[in-house]
């Protein structure tokens, strides 16, 4: 039992699972976050406070939590897996074996990473009462951090790799829960590709509208 819940393909489509559950709640955090470009705070205001006290929001909470764990920890294994199986490196290598996205993928999923570390600082760790703030106005702390030239750099830098990450991870993911066929690849392909275009576009339009209207 315990090899096959620990083996490869168990982690892979674990983690497979856990991806998609959490490409589902980016288009909620985007939805959020939308709302700090109206000039008046309290509906994004309101809108952390329900995300941060709404019961059913909370047992979610602990999901995503424990979602981005596994889908972290299983990455990190099945990619040192890889590169302990593969310890010299081929003298020709088949495209069809690898892309670009693939290969890079435990490097974009690291900056992700490292921005959600930055991020739960930031908002997170404010809720808890860890780091000093007001979680209360999350409204002027997000504008706060958008007035730093150099927090909005890495916030554009941090999505862009972002979009390369989603871009594979989403055909990864389908493909490993057996969406591999004539009619569903190609779409999958679409659909893969406007999501990652669309939805760090989304994030990283936020702080270029502030700095250029508010």
């Amino acid at each position: 039992m315990n090899k096959v819940l620990f083996s490869a393909v168990s982690k892979k489509f674990v983690m497979a699972l856990a991806g998609l559950f959490l490409l589902l709640f980016l288009p909620v955090h985007l939805g959020i976050n939308l709302m700090l470009l109206k000039s008046d705070p309290e509906p994004f205001n309101n809108a952390a406070h329900f995300m941060a006290t709404f019961p059913l929001v909370k047992v979610v909470e602990v999901l995503l939590f424990l979602t981005i764990v596994i889908h972290i920890s299983y990455g990190i294994i099945l990619q040192v897996r890889n590169w302990l199986a593969r310890p010299v490196r081929y003298a020709v290598r088949n495209k069809a074996d690898t892309t670009a996205f693939s290969k890079f993928m435990i490097w974009t999923g690291g900056s992700v990473l490292i921005f959600l570390v930055i991020h739960f600082f930031n908002f997170y760790f404010i809720k808890l009462g860890i780091v000093e703030g007001d979680p209360e106005d999350f409204y002027s702390v997000a504008y706060q951090l958008f007035s730093i030239p150099g927090y909005v750099i890495l916030y554009w830098v941090c999505f862009l790799l972002l979009g390369l990450h989603l871009y594979h991870a989403l055909q990864s993911a389908f493909q490993t829960l057996g969406w591999v066929n004539e009619f569903w690849t190609p779409v999958i392909k679409a659909v893969s590709l406007i999501y990652s275009i669309v939805l760090p576009l989304g994030f990283a339009a936020i702080p270029l509208i502030i700095w250029l209207f508010k």
